[in-house]
């Protein structure tokens, strides 16, 4: 008998938290995204980028010009997050901070 309350416990636990989404995923992106006011990141707007030394005003040059939110300068050996976000802009350098790439993520 126990066993039964426990069971039915748990099952009413699942319901009621299942009731509690009341937005779609798409919708929850969108007004995140739209709370936030950004876009998504232009990769190309800041190749201009590309062979300079890297510097806090080129930085935020390039993160102007690339639409982006944030932006990161990311050297040959640094540890670095791998989830992507479309609105942050990632200046690549070598090891004497030489801009090499750029790309968003």
């Amino acid at each position: 008998m126990p066993l039964k309350f426990a069971t039915l416990g748990a099952l009413m636990a699942a319901v009621m938290l299942a009731g509690c989404s009341t937005t779609s995923s798409e919708s929850a992106k969108e007004s995140v995204a739209t709370e936030a006011g950004h876009s998504r990141c232009e990769a190309s707007a800041a190749e201009f980028a590309i062979g300079k030394k890297a510097s806090p005003e080129l930085l935020e040059q390039a993160r102007n010009k690339a639409g982006a939110q944030n932006a990161r300068f990311l050297k040959p050996n640094d540890m670095i997050t791998l989830e992507y976000r479309s609105d942050r802009l990632n200046l690549n350098t070598d090891n004497n901070l030489v801009i090499t790439r750029v790309n968003c993520g």
